[in-house]
């Protein structure tokens, strides 16, 4: 991302000139495959995370993945531009637009993880009284007003950067003064880094405090399967947190020291600068892979994005084996007792339902809590 001091005229180098371009060039080409993935899979026919009821969860991610992909596609090439060449040779127009996307784009990933991160928590700590909430059409609203918040926090980039004439070459600088840049970078490190980082950190760290503290009746087997949820959870929950703190937090970090500390234009200066934008960058590549590739619901439905997974899928259905006949139920009823209210042990053909789909409110770790175990295996009665 540009930051205060990011000028066109200053030149990379001779290393800098070869590796800038790879390193751009490979951070778009993975964030425009991985984010298109993404849409591909959430849009697929028969299971859109537009329309599918349920689907909260799919719908902040479809979100995030539209704005890492307006990023790459809209913001990457132009930047990588900024450091390889001598002048900015896009116009004025470009540049003011460049660096509005980058903002707004910017927000709107910050605001969709904050809100990813209060969906989660309502779904894990409250499952039954925010259902009436966690609705497809109140996830729409959250969109929609993600974007609003992000369009007023980056509108007045619009007017930050501009271009002027150095000599015989054309750039893109920041046009405002020094006082009311710095008002200005201020606040969007509060609100595009701080609050977000807060409130994923909060809910993330109320979820995970309310998994381990949870203690119910169950004993030792109710305990240990807790722990079980609690480190599938756990650690998706710590990955986002952590992933999006140490990529954005260098970037952030450099231009509060431009302004409050000792920032001596350099080689190693301007070396730390271009890792903390490419840092940055990578985070719109990692998020597919942190929000999607890492649950097993999304591999099934990416399998189905090709003929070999449709095809596999369609043997399965119609080979499956038949299940239990009512003697042979009754039989090992009377042989294993009433062990739970699901179908009986040993039973083929026992199905808990459609394979490769989202489970009913969302959730990408195919195992979200849903209150506490202790409480609903004293439910079924004495084992």
């Amino acid at each position: 991302m540009a930051d205060t001091q990011n000028i066109s005229s200053e030149s990379p180098g001779s290393v800098g000139a070869v590796a800038v371009p790879v390193v751009f060039a490979l951070i778009f080409l993975l964030g425009t495959v991985g984010n298109g993935l993404v849409l591909a899979v959430l849009l697929q026919q028969g299971s859109s995370a537009w329309q599918e009821p349920g689907s909260t969860t799919d719908l902040f991610i479809l979100n995030l993945a539209v704005a890492d992909l307006c990023f790459i596609l809209c913001c990457v090439p132009f930047q990588a531009a900024i450091y390889t060449l001598d002048a900015w040779l896009f116009g004025a127009f470009v540049c003011k637009a460049v660096h509005l996307f980058i903002y707004l784009t910017m927000y709107a990933s910050s605001f969709t993880l904050a809100a990813v991160s209060v969906d989660r928590y309502l779904a894990v700590r409250h499952p039954l009284r925010s259902r009436a909430l966690r609705t497809p059409r109140n996830a729409r609203a959250a969109v929609g007003l993600v974007w609003l918040l992000a369009a007023l926090f980056s509108a007045p980039y619009l007017s930050y950067y501009g271009t002027v004439r150095y000599g015989a070459l054309e750039l893109c600088v920041p046009a405002w003064e020094d006082a009311r840049r710095r008002a200005l970078d201020v606040a969007t490190f509060a609100a595009g880094y701080l609050l977000p980082v807060a409130v994923v950190s909060l809910a993330y760290g109320r979820t995970l405090h309310f998994l381990w503290a949870a203690v119910g009746p169950a004993g030792a087997v109710a305990a240990e399967a807790r722990r079980r949820a609690t480190g599938r959870a756990g650690r998706a929950m710590l990955a986002v947190a952590a992933l999006y703190a140490l990529c954005w937090g260098p970037h952030h970090a450099l231009i509060l020291c431009f302004w409050y500390g000792r920032f001596a234009f350099s080689p190693a200066t301007y070396a730390c600068r271009l890792a903390s934008h490419c840092l940055a960058y990578a985070n719109s590549c990692l998020n597919p892979l942190v929000y999607a590739l890492a649950s097993r619901h999304f591999r099934a439905r990416f399998r189905r994005l090709w003929p070999c997974g449709r095809r596999r899928r369609h043997h399965h259905h119609h080979h499956r084996r038949a299940p239990c006949p009512a003697g042979a139920r009754r039989a090992l009823r009377r042989r294993v007792g009433p062990l739970s209210s699901g179908p009986p042990i040993g039973c083929p053909g026992a199905s808990s339902g459609p394979r490769g789909r989202l489970p009913m409110g969302g959730g990408w770790d195919g195992g979200e809590p849903t209150g506490d175990p202790g409480r609903r295996r004293d439910a079924r009665g004495p084992q």
